[in-house]
């Protein structure tokens, strides 16, 4: 059996890059589909492979997984050995709740500052709640790497799903010109210079496709 990833455009999907990252740290192969997004045939072509219409989509056999978290829990499950939560149960734990945080969380940055990978400077709009969400999130950062950040640069010292769920935040402060200082600096940095990371942005910057206010 093989893994088959469904993803959405690199340049605009963030859901996938986090889904992709993931699957990416368990090391196994995996067939790429990639979907064009916002186009009159979609939906069915989502629709193909799971009716809850979302990308990304894992496929493993006569398993198949829709939800990013979900993906990202399977996966965890799957490849015990490579460690894609801190083996630390404190650590793992935080984790686990930044993760679901940024999963369920933030809707006032997805809203005005939505991922754009090829763009710089788009100017976003950074009210209030946009402000709050980047605060929260560079606390968060801050928070992880100095309590649990030791042995590597990323939140919980190695690559690990919540890194993977936090790499399009790095992209989009990227994007509309987000300055950081300090831990949250470095580990942007870090996440941005990450090798898959580097793969994924070489095949956004490759796409044909372009979305006019696209927001996810």
């Amino acid at each position: 059996m093989e893994f088959t990833l469904i993803i959405g455009n690199r340049n605009y999907s963030s859901w996938s890059l986090r889904g992709w990252l993931v699957m990416k740290l368990t090391g196994a192969a995996f067939n790429e589909v990639v979907i064009p997004l916002d186009l009159p045939e979609t939906r069915n072509a989502i629709l193909a492979h799971s009716a809850a219409a979302k990308v990304p989509i894992l496929r493993y056999g006569a398993v198949t997984v829709w939800d990013t978290l979900a993906i990202a829990e399977y996966l965890a499950e799957l490849f015990p050995e490579r460690r894609l939560w801190p083996d630390d149960v404190e650590a793992r734990a935080q984790a686990r709740a930044i993760t679901s945080e940024m999963h369920s969380g933030f809707m006032n940055l997805r809203e005005h500052l939505p991922m754009d990978l090829r763009s710089r400077d788009l100017g976003g709009e950074i009210g209030p709640g946009v402000a709050d969400d980047i605060a929260r999130i560079v606390a968060l950062w801050t928070d992880c790497r100095r309590r649990f950040g030791t042995g590597g640069p990323f939140l919980f010292g190695e690559f690990c799903i919540a890194d993977a769920f936090y790499a399009p935040v790095v992209g989009r402060f990227r994007t509309y010109g987000i300055e950081l200082s300090g831990e949250a600096a470095a580990y942007a940095e870090a996440v941005w210079q990450w090798p898959d990371m580097q793969t994924w942005l070489d095949a956004a910057n490759d796409e044909p496709w372009v979305i006019d206010n696209f927001k996810v």
